[in-house]
């Protein structure tokens, strides 16, 4: 009797410690990404030093997309755990893929912030396009139908009296493989990411027709997002990865650490660092709040213009689906 007992407690024992070494097994986080930069998602962590809960508490895995309409489905199946969508994606996800629990979480990046980059419509010098109205019958490339640029673009050409299908056509291009559409006359007008428009190549046979400033103003360009029920179940590795997320976004915007920073971005993009030298992370680049906090002013007002343009049907009040206790929490523990 005594020696069932033993083994009894033994084996009581080892499903214990089974479950606990379960229990502690770091959270992976798969993060969507489309470019960098300007997002610095596949590189965040790269910094020594900031990712001191990496590893720990959770594991980090950046997911590549063509563009944020592609990861609807993906965080739909649970196979994506933190989308950066695009505001009207973001709208989209919400209303059209009916995914009502999703809340934005951090800050990504934003467009047309006073004193730093907006992303420039660009068309050959040598075109003969010399305002928007000339794009009449003309093909346009856009990253993926109902992005962040792809409305502003469309937005600009309404403003003109310019209707899709009716006046124009469109078609998608990965960002990497827009300038060499536009330079070998396969469309009549691309946007430049900000990689694109520090490119020498670029800047010399190119013009800016318009920014996504003079389309829609000033942008939550993209946001953090991930699922109530995912933040319920996994808040703590959550706030850890934001903590991270925010040392190293600290780390990035630092101008004493500019040159390492080039090196990182260069490396990674396998580009020359001379590419990024003068730009990257200032105020010549897309403005990343320090908070990680997400101008929700405008990002009603951007919500608003996709829903005039009839890619959402309903005002979707921003608010509703903010969760920014997270990063404020993260971020009280760097002070």
């Amino acid at each position: 009797m005594r020696k069932h007992l033993v083994s009894a407690f033994v084996a009581a024992l080892t499903l214990v410690f089974g479950l606990a070494a379960a229990q502690a097994e770091p959270l992976t986080l798969r993060v969507g990404w489309v470019a960098c930069p300007p997002e610095l998602t596949p590189v965040l962590l790269a910094p020594p030093g900031v990712a001191r809960h990496l590893g720990k508490s959770y594991t980090f895995e950046p997911v590549h997309f063509q563009g944020t309409p592609a990861m609807i489905t993906a965080i739909a199946s649970g196979q994506l755990d933190i989308a950066p969508f695009t505001y009207p994606t973001f709208g989209t996800t919400i209303e059209n893929a009916g995914i009502d629990d999703l809340r934005v979480i951090f800050d990504d990046f934003e467009d047309g912030v006073p004193g730093y980059f907006t992303e420039p419509y660009v068309v050959l010098k040598s075109s003969g396009i010399d305002k928007v109205e000339d794009l009449k019958g003309k093909v346009l490339a856009t990253n993926a139908i109902g992005s962040g640029v792809d409305i502003a673009m469309r937005a600009m050409l309404k403003k003109h009296g310019l209707e899709d299908k009716r006046d124009y056509s469109v078609v998608e291009i990965a960002f990497p493989n827009m300038k060499a559409a536009l330079l070998e006359n396969k469309v009549s007008l691309i946007t430049a990411t900000v990689l694109n428009a520090n490119d020498p190549e670029l800047t010399e046979k190119t013009k800016i027709l318009f920014t996504e400033k003079d389309a829609v103003g000033e942008t939550q360009f993209a946001l953090w997002t991930a699922r109530a029920g995912f933040i319920k179940a996994h808040r703590t590795a959550l706030v850890d990865f934001l903590e991270d997320s925010l040392r190293a976004l600290h780390w990035y915007l630092d101008p004493k650490n500019h040159d390492q920073a080039v090196k990182i971005v260069a490396n990674f993009t396998k580009r020359p660092p001379e590419l990024f030298a003068g730009w990257l992370l200032t105020d010549k680049d897309q403005f990343r709040d320090p908070n990680g906090r997400p101008n929700v002013v405008a990002l009603q007002r951007n919500l608003d213009t996709a829903q005039q343009l009839g890619f959402i049907k309903t005002r979707l009040d921003a608010s509703k689906y903010l969760d920014l206790s997270l990063v404020k929490e993260a971020a009280a523990r760097l002070k």
